[in-house]
């Protein structure tokens, strides 16, 4: 076989495995899931606004901008999750290269001595001392006739592909948490705010009572309660302010700032997002990461019983050497010195004990278990969209009712007052007023808080946002 011929056939037979021969293994299909059609809880909108991927926007807030921006660039587990997929792409490749030649350049000079009293005698005048130098360029490829390295570059490219889905679900469950330690915090805040208010008013009517109990109005008994309200109060106030402290360390390790302060600001400020449109479709949870994930790890398994089942199918590669050998260096390139080989090599497993084929049932089982793990991650999804709905619609809700209840609160604690200030009433009432009022308030905040972090939750839940049907 002439050199040219061999060039020829080297190039031909990867494009005819490549072309003309098919992948053993299951092709990959989407799972039918028997979902509704539409998250049922989704209610008649007041906006036709669409959500992008910039949902914590919504809350027009640039302290909470600044501190996910903060978080994106410098958080510690984004990190790695986007390190994890550097090292998903270099594997890709490394896959991905299998499928062309492999061209080695190997060179040596070699000095010896042969034996003078050898089976075959020495001419007269040849020394026993020689020189050898060989430079040469190889080549060996596999022949993909089964489709093995495709289906190891189709795997390799879905786990790639699933690291980046990974960082992403990384990076959603980063910005949900940011932002909702940042509403804890103005809940906290305003929560603060409220104590410190209900202690000056608790300190006047510590005040009160004591100047009552100088004037025989009233005894002692008004002052010592009085006096533990104030007391209660005042343990209140620390332990808010302690919680403050805490959230705002939590945010300095999530944003990578170690030196944090966050200003105070004023959560009633804070806009409610657009709620969803009516029959928003389930399909939307395809656009959540984790579930983009789990459906490329279950591509990869798919593609890897491909590989297990091309083990069984013999092995055909192809080798092909030129370079030249001379006993001078300075010959090594000239024709006379050239070298070359080529020829075709199969390897086919005969008896391994059944090594191979167990192999397959592997990699099936591995596809089956990442099969059950895409059903369940779809299935998760659709029910936290449909919990974070309800979250969303009674929080609402119950932030009305307890709106309405710190405002009778703040009325009846105006009425005992006065009625103590009259003498129509003991201390005890007053007290009683005090302490409904600030529940009353604190649980106002508390449910601002919660209906603000039902629609963290809810983005959350949809990977980031949703489409809403125009409105005409």
């Amino acid at each position: 076989m002439k050199l040219k011929q061999l060039i020829r056939l080297s190039v031909a037979l990867p494009a005819i495995s490549l072309v003309a021969c098919q992948m053993v293994g299951p092709n990959y299909f989407r799972p039918k899931q028997a979902l509704p059609a539409i998250y049922q809880e989704a209610q008649a909108a007041d906006a036709a606004e669409a959500l992008s991927n910039q949902w914590w926007t919504l809350y027009n807030d640039e302290v909470l901008n600044d501190l996910i921006a903060k978080a994106s660039k410098n958080n510690t587990d984004l990190k790695i999750a986007v390190a994890r997929i550097e090292e998903a792409d270099g594997y890709m490749r490394e896959v991905g290269a299998a499928l062309f030649p492999l061209v080695n350049l190997d060179s040596s000079a070699n000095r010896f001595r042969v034996t003078e009293l050898g089976a075959v005698p020495m001419i007269n005048g040849m020394s026993p001392t020689r020189s050898n130098f060989n430079v040469r360029l190889g080549t060996t490829f596999e022949l993909d006739f089964w489709g093995k390295l495709r289906r190891a570059q189709e795997s390799a490219k879905a786990q790639a592909l699933a690291s980046r889905f990974a960082k992403d679900t990384v990076d959603l469950s980063l910005k949900s948490l940011v932002t909702g330690d940042y509403l804890l915090l103005r809940s906290l805040e305003a929560q603060i705010e409220i104590s410190k208010a209900n202690m000056k008013s608790r300190e006047d009517s510590l005040a009160l009572t004591q100047r009552r109990l100088e004037g025989g109005v009233s005894s002692a008994l008004d002052v010592y309660q009085a006096e533990v309200a104030y007391n209660s109060l005042n343990a209140q106030l620390a332990d808010l302010t302690r919680q403050r402290a805490i959230i705002e360390h939590q945010l300095a390790v999530l944003t990578g700032d170690l030196d944090l302060k966050v200003a105070a600001g004023d959560i009633q400020s804070l806009p409610i997002p657009p709620v969803p449109p009516v029959g928003m479709p389930s399909t939307l949870l395809e656009a959540r990461p984790d579930v983009r994930q789990a459906e490329q790890n279950l591509i990869a398994a798919n593609a890897k019983i491909g590989v297990a089942k091309a083990a069984l199918f013999p092995t055909i590669s192809l080798t092909a050497g030129l370079g030249g050998e001379s006993k001078d260096l300075g010959d090594v390139l000239k024709s006379a010195a050239r070298i070359w080989n080529g020829g075709l090599s199969l390897n086919l497993p005969v008896f391994d004990s059944g090594r191979l084929s167990s192999k397959v049932d592997q990699a099936s089982a591995g596809q089956k278990q990442l099969l059950g793990s895409y059903e369940r991650a779809v299935q998760n999804a659709f029910t936290e969209v449909n919990d974070a709905l309800v979250n969303v619609r009674q929080n609402t809700e119950r932030e009305a009712a307890l709106n309405a209840s710190q405002a009778s609160a703040s009325k009846a604690l105006e009425i005992a007052n006065n009625r103590y200030k009259s003498g129509y009433t003991g201390y005890l009432e007053v007290l009683d007023a005090q302490r409904v009022f600030n529940d009353a308030s604190l649980a106002y905040v508390q449910s601002r808080q919660a209906r603000l972090t039902s629609t963290v939750e809810l983005f959350k839940a949809l990977g980031g946002g949703w489409v809403a049907a125009e409105v005409k």
